[in-house]
């Protein structure tokens, strides 16, 4: 399995803020089973957003528990939008940034990663811009050119980079300067369809499954 070492630069909870739609920066932060505590995504369930494929009305699993996002990806949409000050993780409404990763937005779904506690959160999928905090950013925001940014402007310089989601695995709290273990998910042989795989590899690797559950 490939790893990668890398630190928690910042954490974030609580109710997006009214007016910045921000969370409120952290040294520390308790995680339980259902996500951070006192944050606005905690729970098991949720109802259906916008974009769901499932009725409107529809009680559904909570896959959003945490968000995540690396100081290489905030830096990047901050030069890529010429602003006056940084963007940071807190003003994104994102709990958890990381530094020392590249590519954090890619991480597979069902990577994990471990923090010293024995806090593990899983990542479930990459979070896509939207168009409200899109519109925020223009808004609190100045470009070192003085032009102002239109409405879309974030959207667009954050595609692919706007970090990813997930779930947490195992409870524990979490500490500004941690190192923190990325367990990149690797699909096992076994698990290459059998349609793809000759009849004599298909018996053999079910032959595996069967004595690796016993």
């Amino acid at each position: 399995m490939k790893k990668i070492i890398c630190k928690l630069a910042a954490v974030a909870i609580g109710r997006p803020d009214a007016e910045t739609m921000g969370k409120r920066t952290l040294s520390t932060a308790e995680v339980a089973l259902d996500g951070f505590v006192g944050d606005k995504h905690q729970g098991q369930t949720r109802g259906v957003w916008e974009g769901d494929k499932d009725p409107e009305g529809t009680i559904r699993r909570n896959e959003r528990q945490w968000s995540g996002i690396s100081t290489e990806e905030l830096d990047r949409i901050t030069r890529e939008l010429n602003l006056a000050e940084p963007l940071t993780a807190a003003v994104l409404a994102v709990n958890v940034c990381v530094t020392g990763i590249e590519g954090f937005s890619q991480l597979p779904r069902g990577s994990r990663l471990v923090f010293p506690s024995g806090a593990v959160l899983v990542v479930e999928e990459y979070n896509p811009p939207c168009i409200g905090m899109s519109a925020n950013i223009s808004r609190l925001f100045a470009t070192r050119s003085g032009n102002p940014l239109s409405k879309g402007a974030f959207s667009k310089a954050a595609r692919g980079l706007r970090g990813v989601v997930g779930v947490v695995d195992v409870a524990g709290v979490i500490n500004v300067g941690d190192e923190i273990v990325i367990e990149f998910f690797e699909v096992p042989n076994y698990a290459t369809p059998f349609a793809e795989v000759s009849p004599a590899e298909a018996e053999k690797r079910s032959g595996e499954v069967l004595n690796a559950k016993t």
